[in-house]
């Protein structure tokens, strides 16, 4: 490894690149991955490079012998080209969140059989991810010489049906999600023509093209497609291509745009591994304005007016556009409340105001605290939480007491405030859904009612005001997105952490032996939408609960006891004997491994678990219990027979 610094020096510049150094040449990376957590997410690009030369030495399973409780991402490179550079800068982005890469190389200019044949070693793998990296030479490679961009548009044509045709075979195999690209026309490819209409005209057909690519998305569910153009066009100017690596390795992108691809590929993996975040908390002074309130008054801060007022007015349009698509927004601020509330409310140059936020705490205790705090009242997990500060101060504080909150130091230039946010892509998704904008104002309902609740001594007397109801129902088509999203971003109340992408919830959906079972539930405060599914699974007498989610918004009401005593007693009407259910263990689902055990099921196989240790569990339909008194469960479950109304005692007419 080497500095960034520009000196000849071997050993790395920063102090946490040592200590990846160190752990290489002792030979510790594996025994002590969950530390590469934190040591590479103080590295620059440079150093993460030569990290993940180091960390992509190590066998992923020598890491799971030491911690099998790691989340691994599988993932195939194939492409045109040789795509083998991908590997260890994907393994460096993925171990900095917390996952760990088996990477599958394909063989040089194999995909198109790779892809389209379904016996294909590439599909037999059952990657979650297969990426295919696609550049300019797929088609300059079958341009005749001398060319004009009519024989251009004529093979981009045939390349975009032949693409097409590839996803909608990969998504027929309904496993795992597929990762194409948009080229980046080189430079010197226009520059081979010289008159400037035909140049115009090469760069209108290739920039079609790169649009029949971006669309393939909309009708292949499975298709995420990555486009290079922002990543080589960004300010910090990534070369598209080595004239060298591409001449002499066949290797078409650079090192620097490589990384930045394995940064987006780690950023989507993340997000289909359940980790994006969900919240975002911001401090206010020097953060979403300039100044200090407390010194400088309400007239005195900088918003708009100066060129550092409207850098701090384009931080607060960026983070009203997150919280625009469901990122939960939260203000924690060393201030008294009061100024605090009536600049959000009276100035006239602020974008956020009050109501975009789900909660503003301004006080004087430590941030951790009030963040730790802020996490109960939303009933979010700490480590779904992303904290920006200006304060080198505050961010140790909050990296040294919650470490499992992601920390972004705002540092210097407001200018840089918003790059800084969006750089990592914290908050990515697959899909925006209609509940995801929903979701900001449904998480201010849930602390009217942490606030309702505050105000009685009895559990019981709150839930029987809360008025809960619930609707259990199969999932209709226009459902399926969210129920995929539930699955891939649900942890805690997850009894298998299971994640399915929209495609294999649309097959299980379409299944005769099978149903999908969506969870809606409502009270005296307003409608909570889709909060939960449960995938259930018929054979004869034999009934299976495949898989049991919740969202975390609406635990502890007992919403979860009603919808699985519906669901058995559903079973003994249509002739089951038995019902089974599995939980598998994750770092975050511990509090429901007693689920089953405590609504009537027993060890189906004592004393027994597989590798993943996943726990077998039986009902025998003798006695099921009713669901609490205190809600209203309804809906129509028809999912192995006749379709029965669910009524509050759990029976159906």
């Amino acid at each position: 490894m080497c500095p960034t610094n520009g000196t000849t020096s071997t050993e790395p510049a920063s102090v946490e690149a040592q200590d990846v150094f160190e752990l290489h040449r002792r030979g510790r990376i594996a025994a002590e991955y969950p530390r590469l957590r934190r040591l590479l997410a103080g590295l620059g690009d440079d150093e993460l490079r030569r990290a993940g030369q180091l960390l992509s030495r190590v066998d992923p399973d020598e890491v799971l012998r030491t911690h099998p409780e790691t989340s691994v991402v599988s993932v195939t490179v194939t492409g045109h080209s040789t795509v083998s550079g991908l590997v260890a800068p994907l393994t460096a982005e993925l171990a900095r969140h917390g996952l760990l890469l088996r990477p599958h190389v394909g063989d040089f200019d194999s995909y198109v059989f790779d892809l389209s044949d379904l016996g294909s070693e590439l599909y037999a793998s059952g990657s979650d991810l297969v990426v295919c990296l696609l550049d300019a030479d797929v088609v300059f490679d079958e341009v005749p010489v001398p060319w004009e961009p009519a024989d251009v548009e004529r093979v981009l044509a045939d390349k975009v049906r032949l693409l097409a045709g590839i996803a909608t075979t990969f998504t027929s195999a309904g496993k795992g999600t597929l990762v194409l690209n948009t080229m980046p026309l080189p430079r010197e490819r226009a520059a081979e023509l010289t008159g400037h209409r035909s140049r115009a005209r090469l760069g209108a057909i290739w920039r079609e093209a790169n649009a029949r690519l971006l669309r393939l998305v909309e009708d292949h569910p499975s298709v995420v497609v990555l486009d290079l153009e922002p990543l080589v066009g960004d300010g910090d100017g990534v070369p598209l291509r080595d004239a060298r690596l591409a001449a002499y390795t066949k290797t078409r992108f650079s090192p620097g745009l490589t990384a930045r691809y394995a940064r987006e590929v780690a950023h989507l993996a993340r997000g289909l591994s359940g980790r994006s975040k969900k919240c975002l908390v911001l401090d206010l002074d020097e953060t979403v304005w300039g100044g200090i309130l407390g010194d400088d008054g309400i007239d005195g801060i900088e918003v708009a007016g100066s060129y550092r007022g409207e850098a701090f007015g384009a931080f607060q349009r960026t983070a009203k556009q997150l919280a625009s698509q469901g990122v939960v927004l939260a203000a924690v601020s060393k201030n008294d409340i009061e100024p605090v509330l009536q600049v959000l409310r009276e100035h006239p140059d602020m974008t956020l105001r009050e109501d975009d936020f789900v909660r503003v705490v301004a006080n004087w205790a430590p941030k951790h605290e009030n963040l730790r705090a802020l996490a109960e009242d939303l009933n979010l997990g700490i480590d779904s939480f992303v904290f920006a500060d200006d304060s080198p101060y505050e961010c140790g504080l909050v990296r040294h007491e919650l470490p499992e909150v992601t920390v972004l130091h705002l540092d210097g230039d407001p200018a840089l405030h918003a790059g800084r946010l969006l750089a990592d892509g914290w908050f990515d998704v697959l899909d925006i859904t209609a509940d995801d904008r929903l979701r900001p104002g449904r998480y201010r309902d849930e602390l009217v009612r942490k606030d309702f609740l505050d105000s009685f001594t009895s559990l019981d007397d709150y839930l029987r005001e809360l008025d809960v109801r619930v609707e259990l129902a199969p999932a209709a088509p226009g459902d399926l997105g969210r129920v995929s999203q539930i699955t891939l971003r649900t942890n805690q109340f997850n009894l298998t952490t299971e994640r399915l992408q929209q495609s294999e919830v649309e097959r299980l959906a379409d299944s005769a032996e099978a149903e999908v079972l969506t969870i809606r539930s409502s009270d005296r405060f307003g409608e909570h939408g889709i909060v939960g599914v449960v995938f259930v699974r018929g054979e004869g007498q034999v009934w299976h609960i495949d898989n049991f989610l919740l969202s975390c918004r609406v635990f502890s009401r007992g919403i979860e006891q009603a919808c699985l005593s519906a669901v058995l007693e559903h079973a003994r009407e249509q002739g089951a004997r038995e019902v089974l259910g599995r939980y598998r263990p994750s770092p975050k689902n511990g509090k429901v491994k007693d689920f089953y055990p405590r609504n009537g099921f027993t060890a189906h196989t004592p004393g027994s678990a597989d590798s993943a240790g996943t726990l077998a569990f039986r009902h025998d339909l003798a006695d099921i219990a009713g669901p609490p008194a205190h809600l209203r469960l309804t809906g129509a479950i028809g999912a192995f027979g006749p379709p029965g109304t669910v009524t509050t005692e759990g029976n159906r007419q």
